[in-house]
């Protein structure tokens, strides 16, 4: 299971982070839609796939990690829509602030760590 598992399109989606990271529960299927396994079963090959440390599929809170850990997580991550690329990481940084496609990729990642910075002060 190990290379078509990890070499599975929906490790690189950058909305797949918060979906991998904030349910207690995660199930994969096959493509044929037999359930392979779960998230707790495969903690390890995916902390491999993703970089993800295993803590954070155990519970761990998110603000235990840096800022830098939390965006190299979603390094490899990619979005149809540029602005997309900041947006899928709300979740990740607990932040909320308003989409506004046809900024682009830049101008989203400016507001993103500005809004990060703002929480991370208040904290």
């Amino acid at each position: 299971m190990g290379i078509s598992f990890g070499g599975s399109r929906w490790f690189t989606r950058g909305w797949t982070l918060q979906e991998l990271i904030a349910p207690a529960l995660v199930e994969f299927f096959s493509l044929e839609g037999e359930r392979l396994c779960d998230k707790k079963s495969l903690e390890l090959l995916v902390h491999e796939i993703t970089g993800i440390p295993v803590k954070v599929f155990q519970g761990s809170p998110l603000a235990q990690f840096t800022v830098d850990e939390r965006m190299f997580w979603a390094a490899k991550s990619t979005t149809r829509r540029k602005e997309d690329e900041a947006y899928c990481l709300f979740g990740i940084f607990d932040i909320h602030m308003p989409l506004i496609y046809g900024d682009g990729r830049e101008k989203a990642f400016i507001r993103l760590e500005e809004e990060v910075d703002k929480c991370s002060k208040g904290k």
